[in-house]
C-alpha cells in the first residue's frame, strides 16, 4: 500500500494514484471509463452538498458526506491527468496565467 507524503503537491497525488490503481487493477481502464466514472462521482458530490444544506434527496441513496466525494473526484481527475501525461500543477498554473488576463464583469 502506497503512502502519500506529508504535504503533498498535486505531482504526490498523481503519482499516489498511478501506484493505487496499479495496486487495485483499475490501471487498463480506458480514459472514457475514467471520464464516466468522474461524472457519477460529480453526481454524488452534488447529491452530498444538497444534502448537506438539507435539501430533499432520495430516503433510500447512501450518500457521503462533501469532503468523501470531494476526494472521489480529485482521484478520478488524477486519473485522467495521468492519462494523458498531464501534470496538473502546470497545467493549473498556465491556466491561471490566461485567466489573470481575462475581463471578469
Amino acid at each position: 500500500m502506497p503512502e502519500l507524503t506529508n504535504n503533498p503537491n498535486l505531482k504526490d497525488f498523481q503519482d499516489y494514484v498511478s501506484t493505487l490503481e496499479v495496486e487495485r487493477g483499475f490501471e487498463r481502464e480506458t480514459v472514457i471509463e475514467k471520464c464516466l466514472l468522474l461524472g457519477e462521482e460529480i453526481g454524488e458530490l452534488f447529491k452530498s452538498v444538497r444534502k448537506a444544506n438539507n435539501m430533499k434527496i432520495d430516503n433510500q441513496s447512501i450518500v457521503g458526506d462533501v469532503s468523501e466525494e470531494l476526494a472521489d473526484v480529485l482521484i478520478y481527475l488524477c486519473a485522467i491527468a495521468n492519462r494523458f501525461n498531464i501534470d496538473l500543477e502546470t497545467a493549473f498554473r498556465e491556466k491561471e496565467n490566461v485567466n489573470k488576463q481575462r475581463i471578469w464583469e
